[in-house]
């Protein structure tokens, strides 16, 4: 299975995933923390792919969600964006609609 392939299957696998460095007990970024933070005060629960495990996998999901950085999250296989984006939202209250959605 290729790189792509698999970001694919765990996309697909997965209503919620965040794909970030480190793990959500050790986040290895201030990024990654904020966008581990933001879900758990949302209260859901969700799958993570640390990418500083695999280097392909971290340039996959770059060219799957057309997007530069991590981290990534996905929601019910739609990618959402980064942590920016992911604050955005939970201040305003999209992202716990979309979750609760999900």
């Amino acid at each position: 299975m290729s790189a792509q392939e698999k970001v694919a299957e765990i996309v697909k696998s997965n209503d919620v995933v965040l794909f970030m460095k480190g793990n959500p007990m050790f986040p290895q970024c201030g990024f990654s923390a904020r966008a581990t933070g933001i879900l758990q005060q949302c209260g859901v629960k969700f799958a993570h792919v640390n990418v500083l495990a695999d280097p392909d996998v971290r340039e996959a999901v770059k060219a799957y969600s057309a997007w530069p950085t991590i981290p990534q999250l996905f929601i019910k296989g739609e990618f959402v964006g980064g942590s920016d984006i992911m604050m955005e939202m939970y201040e305003s209250g999209e992202l716990q609609k979309l979750i609760s959605a999900s």
